[in-house]
């Protein structure tokens, strides 16, 4: 069930998804919106960042504390989860919530991000030139689905978009998505276009799959494609809405750049409000910088994920908000910090990181202790969590200017 406060008419069946449901209200900045996505496992407010348990583990992080520092959702990784413990195996054990022992809404991608790195590399690689001419894990792209070998034991596998739904179902996460294939950068027009198209046909594929034995406890997002090109895009978009999807991830390749990045998703939510699809909640798939977020909720966007928080925390990065540094974060790897007594964020008061210094922290990186490692994750997930609260928090009370001034010094 979906409100809003303009009511419109719904492009999915109730009766698909009784379980699930998005409050959501214009919050009076942009395209800002301000609401509450219900799942079987409990709410989360939105805007809201979605935290990387790729394979079912926040590497070094109980999962008793996420809920502590404030985290309402994670996610894991289908293609990890089906080489290595198997579905199967953890649908014996109860699903991904009693296997991994948390309570929290949680969110299966369908594998298709690793259909791209398998066969081109990861985005930062591409777009930075350094695609490697190694041979990739993929073996084949077809319209019937992909096929590759297993970086655990090179046996040989095969993911349809059946096949993921159905790992999905028996890992028995609250929202599951589409296969789709993620489209390099560097491909021309034509090839988007054609992968654009089956994504659509794998999109049907995926939702009929879903719906001949659901049990109401999950639900299905669908995936706009189309590279960076507006035409593709505001076609993809019309497709995936016509296919009955509860939710709407918006993904494939958003370009080479940050001012690029910003078109294609500003085009993308253009479409998606024309088509009176912000009745469905809007995930950013893979996109989680602090600015990129401040931008993405001031189009509409409900949830973000990415790897950044916890991947730079184990390198020694500490996230901190504009108002500390103006670069975002502090390298605790630096000379600079030595001798530094100050807390590692004043502003903060993260249970785990507020009372140690920065001084401490560098010798723990230095020593190449775990321990840092570990604080710096706490503090970072915190800091995620800490913004997302801030931004709901200053939409609320008509203050989004002044926190988005504190966290990234921008109006």
């Amino acid at each position: 069930m979906i409100h809003h406060k303009k009511k419109k008419s719904m492009s999915f069946s109730k009766n698909s998804y009784p379980h699930f449901s998005i409050t959501a209200e214009e919050a009076g900045f942009n395209h800002a919106r301000l609401g509450c996505l219900n799942t079987p496992h409990g709410v989360i407010e939105t805007p809201n960042f979605i935290f990387c348990a790729t394979k079912a583990s926040i590497k070094g992080i109980l999962s008793h504390l996420l809920r502590d520092l404030g985290t309402q959702i994670i996610l894991s990784n289908t293609y990890h989860l089906m080489l290595q413990p198997g579905a199967d195996l953890i649908e014996r054990m109860g699903g991904l919530h009693r296997f991994m022992n948390s309570s929290l809404p949680m969110l299966t991608d369908s594998g298709g991000y690793q259909i791209f790195s398998m066969g081109h590399g990861s985005v930062s690689e591409e777009i930075k030139g350094k695609r490697k001419n190694n041979k990739k894990s993929l073996l084949k792209i077809s319209e019937e689905g992909a096929k590759f070998k297993s970086y655990v034991d090179g046996s040989i596998f095969e993911l349809s978009p059946e096949k993921s739904v159905q790992i999905q179902k028996k890992l028995g996460a609250d929202l599951i998505v589409q296969l789709d294939e993620c489209t390099p950068f560097h491909v021309d027009k034509r090839y988007t276009e054609k992968s654009m198209e089956m994504s659509l046909r794998w999109g049907k594929r995926s939702i009929d799959e879903f719906l001949k034995t659901t049990n109401h406890q999950q639900a299905i997002y669908g995936i706009i494609q189309g590279g960076v090109y507006e035409d593709l895009r505001e076609r993809s978009v019309y497709g995936v809405l016509e296919q009955g999807f509860f939710g709407i991830a918006i993904g494939g390749s958003l370009g080479k750049t940050f001012h690029q990045m910003k078109e294609t998703v500003q085009m993308t939510c253009q479409f998606l409000r024309k088509q009176r699809s912000f009745l469905h909640p809007i995930h950013l798939l893979g996109i989680g910088g602090i600015k990129d977020i401040f931008f993405g909720v001031e189009e509409g966007i409900d949830t973000f994920d990415c790897v950044m928080p916890t991947r730079i925390a184990r390198h020694g990065w500490a996230i901190v908000p504009h108002s500390v540094d103006p670069s975002l974060r502090l390298n605790l790897l630096n000379a600079t910090y030595k001798d530094d007594k100050t807390n590692l964020d004043p502003t903060s008061t993260c249970p785990h990181s507020s009372n140690y210094s920065r001084s401490y922290l560098h010798h723990l990186f230095k020593a190449k202790e775990m321990l840092g490692m570990q604080i710096l994750s706490l503090h970072n997930i915190y800091q995620m969590n800490r913004l997302m609260q801030d931004i709901r928090q200053g939409l609320k009370e008509k203050r989004f200017s002044e926190v988005k001034r504190f966290w990234i010094g921008e109006n």
